[in-house]
């Protein structure tokens, strides 16, 4: 019998498998025959510290000094207002406002907006070179991974789990897309998870790699310079099935118009396209949790778009949850930490 099981190979899963396995003997199991081939491996990765609700604000702050070298790259993100309620949310921002000038000499494609603001620390994520240092330090802590290993069966047996032919003191439900099946399968009761498409493309433009990430306060668009091309979302959130995602048309077309609107690029097509699930409970925070009536199964959920960049730190506050000690965390949770525990 392990300790813990963890479903799911995406940075959830190997984030908080890397974090139990310093205490705890870990299984970590994923039904592709590769790691991060959903969610993860499709990320904008983005780093912005006045990205999302307050806990994801919270964590993603408390995450930058433990993402190590080699991981983050700084690139200031610009946000813009584009019309009168894009206005009213940028001041809700908490980052640093700009002229339009500014704005403009930052980005000198940039049509003027209505009004603007930057986060300065921001920064890019490596993202696969931080999924692998998450593996193979989970490794190098004696946890074991299993590809290839799709759950069909789980059920309570005495104190523990049965999940297939393995027995668990714990399951930690970091599946993704797909915890409220895990769930389901466990005959737990699930917590409402709502996968969300988001499509990006890489359209053919003239890029400087010194541009800022520029996105419209009200997350309607965003683009930045990216690997030769010009990397454009539309910013959209279309309810979707637990699935391999891929790039709607419509969308892509969507996001050349949108960033053809505020720049003068003039963008007619693009290099290539994908899309990727983000997966949110009803307020849009991360959920870590069991219910009172299902002890040892635990979800680590609803990350959302934010999972990357709040990964190291929402991984250890998960772990102290699991293992049922104080978070270190808490000072920079409070007073919404308490969210955290229970959905």
């Amino acid at each position: 019998m392990v300790d813990v099981l963890v479903i799911g190979g995406g940075i959830a899963g190997v984030s908080i498998a890397y974090e139990l396995a310093a205490d705890v003997e870990v299984l970590l199991v994923e039904a592709e025959p590769e790691l991060a081939l959903h969610t993860t491996g499709r990320s904008a990765a983005i780093y912005a510290p006045s990205y999302g609700g307050p806990v994801v604000r919270a964590l993603t702050t408390a995450s930058g000094p433990l993402f190590g070298d080699g991981i983050l790259t700084p690139r200031p993100t610009l946000w813009i207002a584009v019309d009168d309620e894009g206005v009213a949310e940028l001041r809700r921002l908490a980052v640093e406002p700009l002229t339009t000038a500014q704005a403009v000499a930052l980005c000198p494609v940039l049509r003027t907006p209505l009004a603007a603001a930057v986060d300065r620390s921001a920064m890019d994520i490596d993202v696969m070179a931080l999924h692998a240092r998450y593996v193979s330090g989970l490794r190098a802590r004696g946890g074991t991974i299993r590809r290839n290993t799709r759950v069909t069966e789980l059920h309570r047996q005495g104190d523990g789990w049965v999940v297939d032919d393995i027995h668990a003191r714990t399951v930690v439900d970091a599946a993704g897309a797909w915890v409220d099946q895990v769930a389901e399968l466990a005959g737990v009761p699930t917590v409402g998870l709502r996968p969300m498409r988001r499509t990006i493309a890489l359209a053919h433009a003239t890029a400087d790699p010194a541009w800022p990430l520029v996105t419209d306060a009200l997350d309607r668009f965003y683009f930045r310079a990216e690997s030769g091309h010009l990397l454009v979302s539309p910013g959209d959130a279309t309810p979707s099935e637990p699935c391999d995602a891929k790039p709607d048309d419509l969308d892509v077309a969507t996001a050349i118009e949108r960033v053809n609107a505020v720049t003068t690029l003039g963008l007619r097509s693009v290099h290539t396209a994908w899309a990727g699930l983000r997966s949110f409970v009803a307020d849009g925070e991360p959920l870590v949790g069991a219910w009172p009536d299902h002890p040892g199964f635990v979800f680590f959920a609803g990350q959302g778009g934010y999972g990357i960049q709040m990964a190291p730190a929402l991984a250890r506050t998960g772990a102290d949850i699991v293992l049922g000690r104080p978070s270190a965390f808490a000072d920079h949770l409070a007073p919404t930490a308490t969210r955290l525990r229970w959905p």
